[in-house]
């Protein structure tokens, strides 16, 4: 797994989910080659890019080319009704939706140790009471490291590992010095500490989406699932064992459903669709409703393993707004799909025991 401390190597202050660098935007590189005009035809195209986490992650057959470590859940969604004053999309109306998704850690490798540094991941399929489908993914960073194709390219070039395993600091220092947006980023994702579990991490859209209400009004609109349960910080010194954080989250819902509430963050025209900026904190937001969890499931033929979770399938009254990160990451996921699609399937690194989570 691409981990890179860029402050140990630039002698910086400690920033503890500076594995993101080298696993968050893993999960968009691929994608970036697909949209046209980005890159020099020829040399780089998507399928090289996801050649790229395979050699960077070694080839894993059947598993996610990020976010290969993880575990499926079922449960619901209790929509209140306060979103329909913004959007006519179903999942707003009040009423009961079953839902089903999946936790993961960023990085391409399953059997990666649970660890402090590791980027958590939300991913959810609401299946509406129309028969629509929407699929979103979240991460509980607060912003993203950076903005665009070039950005992520400069980066990935800035942290690739010299023949001592570790990436030259000049060359990273320059990346940064290039990228004030990144820095910026960066800063901000520092102060948000890691949770001590995926039941009390807050999930985050990251990108912008554009909700439409049944008046024609568009209004920029991004999202959270924020924990019910109290937020702690992980622990100086977390347990030792390989699925630590998977086995307590497991422990936390065979005690009860684990419960989120979606929150919508309504922007204004002109909020930026920079995924590396956060919007002014006076935005207002609506609470419009809650997701429970009521069970886990190791993945396997039927639920979330086969599942792609592409940002772009979207319902009626949401809409993509022009971040270009939304189509980067529709196309790099589409690809990781269809090879482990053909692939022969392992078993996950976490297996799950179905009496002791709510089954």
């Amino acid at each position: 797994m691409a981990n890179y401390n860029l402050n140990a190597l630039l002698a910086r202050p400690a920033l503890p989910r500076l594995g993101i660098i080298g696993v968050v935007l893993f999960a968009v590189a691929g994608a970036f080659a697909w949209t046209a005009g980005w890159f020099t035809p020829g040399r780089l195209d998507q399928d090289r890019l996801i050649d790229t986490f395979e050699a960077v992650n070694g080839l894993h057959p059947g598993f996610r080319r990020n976010h290969a470590k993880g575990v499926c859940f079922t449960g619901w969604f209790d929509s209140n009704g306060a979103g329909a004053g913004i959007s006519t999309a179903q999942v707003f109306k009040p009423g009961r939706m079953a839902v089903f998704g999946r936790f993961a850690l960023g990085g391409g490798v399953p059997a990666v140790p649970d660890g402090p540094e590791a980027v958590r991941s939300m991913a959810v399929n609401f299946t509406l009471p129309d028969g629509e489908i929407w699929r979103s993914g979240m991460n509980d960073i607060p912003v993203f490291p950076v903005k665009d194709a070039q950005g992520f390219y400069d980066q990935l070039l800035a942290t690739k590992a010299d023949a001592d395993g570790k990436p030259d600091p000049a060359r990273v220092a320059a990346f940064l010095a290039a990228h004030p947006e990144s820095a910026r980023a960066l800063s901000l994702i520092k102060g948000v500490p890691s949770s001590s579990g995926f039941a009390n991490a807050s999930y985050n859209s990251l990108v912008t989406f554009r909700a439409v209400a049944a008046d024609g009004k568009s209004t920029p609109l991004r999202w959270s699932m924020r924990a019910n349960d109290a937020f702690e910080r992980e622990p100086a010194e977390p347990p030792k064992d390989r699925n630590y954080l998977f086995d307590a989250l497991a422990a936390r819902i065979a005690k009860a459903p684990a419960q989120w509430v979606l929150t919508l963050l309504v922007g204004q025209p002109g909020d930026p669709t920079d995924a590396t900026l956060p919007w002014p904190a006076d935005r207002p937001t609506i609470n419009a409703g809650t997701l429970s969890v009521m069970a886990l499931e190791s993945e396997a033929a039927g639920n979330c393993r086969d599942v792609n979770f592409d940002p772009l399938i979207l319902p009626a009254g949401i809409e993509p707004s022009d971040d270009p990160l939304l189509s980067a990451r529709s196309a790099a996921y589409a690809v990781s799909f269809t090879r482990r699609a053909g692939e022969t399937k392992t078993p996950s690194a976490v297996q799950i025991d179905a009496r002791q989570t709510g089954k």
